[in-house]
Parts: structure tokens; sequence; C-alpha cells
């Protein structure tokens, strides 16, 4: 299906809001294209193309709240879904949580559609995949990697005159390299709103690079290391830290922001002063849909500044609790966003590249990813996890030899704060994070995986 223009989402829209009789009413509508290519052992597995369109009603009678969704949008579904979504409210129970809807909001645009995207076909994600798996085949390597594109848009409106539209693209692309006799893993990652910025073939030259040089991995002693971390396996970890910039959680003493015996660590120096981390959805290397799920615009925030916590996120319902000031966060639920802990965040960093990092690293270990990472305590952000696909040991500035992976320990509170030095930041997962060389990091035990 074709994306809706502004014009004709308003349309549907409009005409469900006419048959609405509750105190309130909210209708989204979002669809768009979906398109993918996987390949495994240098052979295309699968590929497809889906196209699919939703409508949903949000109905509030009081503070009695019901919703139901639909993919037709003729007149008779449209009506059937706003009585489907009263119906549901008159018998749900009050949410003492509820906030009233929003009126119109000022217009925001954002710079998350790219033309080159909505342009992929079949035969483009056919020669991406092409492009990556004849040099693997050339080099004796062993290629399975998986691109999906996605070209859309979403719309809201309601009852109080409140109306966003935004279109916009992405496309994420990833390939795990492996030697025929499956003793050396490297992997690469990369994504993007326009595709015009990929290149598979030399994402998959990372892989491939790693791939032969973590053969015949050797084991060290597990402990504390200086680490070098490449962006994808500092993004793993602080994509988990995002998640805790919110007040409530907080407040309730249930997150590493919460001070003890109560109140928020806001204003605390918690990191290395070379911590600064913002959000902003004008940012042309990784742009937002300009406004939450609520329909606030979205601002330029600064959450961390020289290692300071100066903002934490406000829902509309707990700044109101707390008279302050509702603050929203990138992709903050609802439409248009991939959750707090997703995208959306910008780390600084320096100027140093990783192979600077390793020429003045004396004893060390490069981290290339980790994987099955699980929390272990949620009051000071411990995690677990195992590292993936290229661990390899530094020596006087130079790599020795490749390593069996680790089980790591560590929060990523106590990483910011033993950082030695930050490099150029790199899309990441729709973050913007540096790689890192990190002193003291914490190898629990080893793991024989590859």
């Amino acid at each position: 299906m074709a994306i809706l223009t502004k014009e004709e989402a308003k349309k549907y829209i409009d005409k469900a809001l006419s048959y609405a009789k509750a105190d309130e009413t909210a209708v989204s509508i979002s669809g768009g294209r979906t398109g993918n290519i996987r390949y495994a052992r240098n052979t295309v597995s699968t590929s497809g193309e889906s196209n699919e369109i939703q409508l949903s009603v949000t109905s509030v009678f009081g503070k009695r709240i019901g919703s139901s969704s639909i993919n037709e949008l003729d007149d008779a579904s449209l009506k059937k879904a706003v009585e489907r979504s009263e119906e549901i409210a008159q018998l749900a129970p009050e949410n003492p949580e509820y906030m009233p809807m929003l009126g119109p909001q000022p217009e925001q645009s954002a710079a998350t559609f790219s033309t080159a995207t909505d342009k992929i076909n079949p035969d483009y994600r056919a020669q991406l995949a092409i492009d990556s798996i004849e040099p693997c085949n050339a080099a004796g390597l062993v290629a399975a990697g998986y691109l999906e594109d996605f070209s859309g848009f979403v719309a809201r409106g309601n009852s109080k005159g409140q109306f966003n539209y935004n279109t916009s693209t992405s496309v994420d692309f990833s390939v795990t390299v492996r030697t025929e006799d499956g003793t050396g893993s490297g992997y690469a990652i990369r994504d993007f709103n326009d595709v015009s910025l990929l290149n598979s073939k030399d994402v998959t030259t990372v892989a491939m690079q790693k791939a032969q040089a973590s053969k015949g991995a050797q084991a060290i002693e597990p402990g504390k290391y200086t680490v070098i971390l490449e962006p994808t396996a500092a993004g793993d970890l602080l994509r988990l830290m995002f998640g805790g910039l919110d007040a409530r959680s907080a407040d309730e003493g249930r997150s590493y922001m919460s001070k003890k015996g109560g109140g928020t660590r806001l204003g605390e120096k918690l990191f290395d002063e070379r911590v600064t981390i913002i959000s902003d959805p004008a940012n042309t290397e990784i742009p937002l849909a300009p406004w939450d799920g609520d329909g606030m615009p979205l601002k330029k925030t600064v959450w961390v500044e020289n290692g300071v916590v100066k903002n934490l996120a406000y829902s509309r319902y707990w700044a109101e609790k707390k008279g302050v000031p509702p603050l929203s966060r990138p992709g903050g639920g609802g439409f248009g966003g991939g959750g707090f802990g997703g995208g959306g965040f910008i780390f600084s960093g320096g100027d140093q590249s990783v192979a600077d990092m390793i020429s003045n690293t004396e004893r060390g270990v490069l981290v290339t990813r980790f994987w099955y990472i699980r929390a272990v305590d949620p009051q000071t952000l411990l995690f677990t996890g195992l590292t993936r696909d290229g661990t390899f040991y530094i020596e006087d500035g130079k790599i020795k030899f490749p390593l069996k992976n680790f089980r790591f320990n560590e929060s990523p509170i106590i990483m910011l704060n033993n950082i030695e030095a930050l490099g150029k930041p790199q899309r990441v997962g729709g973050s913007m994070i540096p790689p890192m060389k990190i002193r003291d990091f914490t190898f629990s035990s080893l793991s024989d995986a590859v």
C-alpha cells in the first residue's frame, strides 16, 4: 500500500472522529511497506515484502479507557471500530493515572524520510545480499545476514483538535561471517534512515576480517582488564542505562537514579566529566519523529552534561504529581518511536579511532559486541552477559591473538567512571555511540562458545 498523504490520513481520522460519542477520542493510523532478505551459508534463504495499514481508536469516558484496531478503512469499518472502542471503555475499570488528551500542538518537521530507501525493491535487496555473499565465497568464508527496510507513515488526531503526521524510512543490515571450520567468527551491523549510506560489501569486509583473525582463540584468566569497546559493544550496554533516565522509577526507588533515603540523583555528578548525553529530534544522523505518544513535541534535551545528570524524563501524570513540566523522551511510548531504552541518544565522544586506542594500550582486550545480556541488580545497574564474534588480546599497542569469549559482570555506571578514552561516535541502534577505552572492566569467567 502506498503511504497515505497527510490529507488522506486526516480524512480517515476525521471520519472516525465523526462517529465518536465518548468524552474524548483519539484515532491513530499507520502503515507502510516492510521488505527483507535473509541469507545463510552464502545462499539466500528467504525474502519478502509486506504492506500493512492499521487504524486504532481510543475512547475515554471519564477515566475509563477502551481501544480497538482495524485494517480496513471503509466507513462501516471505521464506525464499527469506534463503537467497539466505546463499548470496551464503558466496561473498563477507571485508570487513576489517566491524563486528558492534549489539544493542538505546534507543528514540527522531521528529516526521517529518505526517497532512496522508499524506492528499495527486490532487485535492490538481492544486490545488497550478493555484494555481501560474493566476497565471502571468494575467501572461503561462510556468511549469514539479514536486511530489513521500512517505508511508512504515522498520523494521529483527537477530539480536541490535535493532529500530527510524519513519514519515515529505515534500513537495518547485519552480517555474521564464520570460517569454514566454524572456529572463527566476525560480526558487523549498520542502521540508517537513508539506504544510500549503506555499503553491504564494506560492512561484510569488517566481519570477514574479524572471522579470519579470530581463528585459534586462546584462553586467558578472567579478571579486570582494560577493554576497548567498539561502538556496537558500547551501545549494547549504554542503551540499558538510557532507560533509567526516568523520574518516576527514580522517585519510587526502582532505579540507579534513586537516592538512598528517597529522592533522585538529579544534579549529581555520576559519571566521568567527559560524559555528555543529549537527544535532538532534528539531528541529521539519527532523526526522530518530532512528537511523543501523547502528541507532545520533542525538543533538544541535555540528559547528562560533563558527568552531571541534568534532566530526567517526566510523563504528564508524574510531572503533574510532582509539580514540574513534563519532559518527553526519545521514542517514549506510542507510535513513531522505539522505546526509551532504544535509539535517539547522542553520546559525546572524542577524535580517536579504535586503531588509535589499540596503539596506546599496553595490555587489554578488544570487544566487538556483547550478547545474552541480563540484569543482575537494577539499583546499581549491574549486568551480566557474554562477548561474541571477535574478542582479541592487545599487548604493546598491537593485537596479539584472538581470545576465547568471556562472561562479564559490569555496570555501565561504573564503566563510565573508568573511561580512559573516547572515539568518534557512530550510529548504533538509532543512537550515536563512540568507541570506548575502559579500565578495570570485569570478566568473570570463560565461555567456550565462538
